[in-house]
């Protein structure tokens, strides 16, 4: 498609995919693991040998999200923590990473045990000190989360690039594309769980990376390690996540709509300690936000009710429409006492996270109201 085409046309067509074979408008599943060659043992395609790295179900989702994410190449994983796992892989024994604190905790989990067994030095830093950091010390890798899970933190990703002679790469899974293009602010490489508001359905697992430089050694790294390692997508997994995607930028605006119209509503209420959402102008990450963030802030806030665990737990008990269960970014409103979950990683006991979904505000106001009082 004309790389000029806004976001929500290139969805909306899928990138221009289809099914050539039958002239449908939706493309074709093609789940063979294996491709025919013919009496001369010449391949019927070159591009399609083995489908641990060849699939065109596969690759017309990657076309949609490097369309969306502005890259010069994307490849999909089976999962985030597969995407971040790749990434991770190309630091040389003896490297330096710098890793945001206070993310994702399966992030902060698996670096910390990836790095001590190959001698890597990490450095895990808050998200306000993390230029700070990176002039301070040379790294190798700088992994950046920005909104951050759960605390709602925002980087200032043109800045942490400008600190450092560093890969940068930037999980931008609550903002996803629609709202964040991290390559345009300088990262090298964005990521995404695309489980969450990429998919939007909570039926596929999947992750990517995109990169601003297809020609770098790093991104070369990636690619043969994730074809090797066979770190792939299957083809429906890859089917269902262009079928989602044709919505991606009207459920981000809805969404964000909802998420901003709730976190005003929750912050004046007098049960509510404080909202954690970058769309609040007296978050302290708002300007930064409104700087990177186009259309909205996102589905993702932390609520603090007024109290403790037994009066976080009280609210998240009431609560009718917003089901709880972990996860976001899926058409439907979930909440989680992160506490429970993460009890280890200093979440404040008041903390509720809530991912908003598309359902009508007014819904999800009045759910809110009846389990705060």
């Amino acid at each position: 498609m004309d790389k000029n085409m806004k976001p929500a046309t290139v969805a909306a067509h899928a990138a221009g995919t289809g099914d050539p074979q039958s002239g449908g408008v939706v493309p074709s599943l093609q789940p063979s693991t294996t491709f025919t060659r013919d009496d001369d043992y010449k391949l019927h395609r070159t591009d399609n040998i083995y489908s641990r790295d060849d699939s065109d179900n596969v690759r017309q989702a990657e076309e949609v999200l490097r369309c969306l994410e502005g890259a010069e190449e994307t490849r999909l994983f089976p999962s985030g923590m597969a995407a971040i796992a790749a990434v991770f892989r190309t630091l040389p024994n003896n490297g330096t990473a710098i890793v945001q604190s206070g993310i994702y905790w399966g992030t902060t989990a698996w670096t910390r045990d990836f790095c001590a067994r190959r001698e890597i030095a990490l450095i895990e830093v808050d998200a306000d000190d993390l230029v700070a950091a990176c002039k301070a010390k040379s790294a190798d890798l700088v992994f950046v989360e920005t909104p951050s899970n759960p605390w709602l933190k925002t980087v200032d990703i043109q800045a942490v690039k400008a600190a450092t002679k560093g890969t940068v790469v930037v999980d931008g899974t609550a903002a996803t594309p629609i709202l964040t293009r991290a390559l345009d602010h300088g990262a090298d490489i964005a990521m995404h769980s695309a489980t969450k508001g990429i998919n939007g359905h909570s039926d596929v697992l999947a992750g990517v990376l995109s990169t601003r430089q297809a020609d770098a050694t790093i991104w070369g790294t990636i690619k043969a390690d994730r074809k090797m390692a066979g770190a792939v997508l299957g083809p429906f997994e890859a089917w269902l996540l262009i079928r989602a995607m044709r919505t991606l930028p009207l459920r981000v605006e809805r969404m964000s709509q909802n998420a901003q119209t709730l976190a005003e509503a929750l912050l004046v209420h007098p049960n509510v300690e404080d909202v954690f959402y970058p769309g609040l102008p007296h978050h302290p990450g708002h300007v930064v936000a409104a700087q990177q963030m186009r259309g909205g802030y996102g589905c993702l806030m932390s609520v603090l009710v007024k109290g403790g665990r037994t009066e976080a737990l009280a609210v998240v008990g009431k609560l009718k429409l917003f089901l709880r269960a972990t996860s976001l970014g899926g058409v439907e409103s979930l909440v989680e006492h992160r506490h429970t979950i993460e009890p280890h990683t200093g979440i404040p006991e008041n903390l509720i996270r809530v991912s908003v979904g598309i359902e009508h505000i007014d819904d999800l106001i009045a759910d809110w109201l009846y389990a705060l009082d």
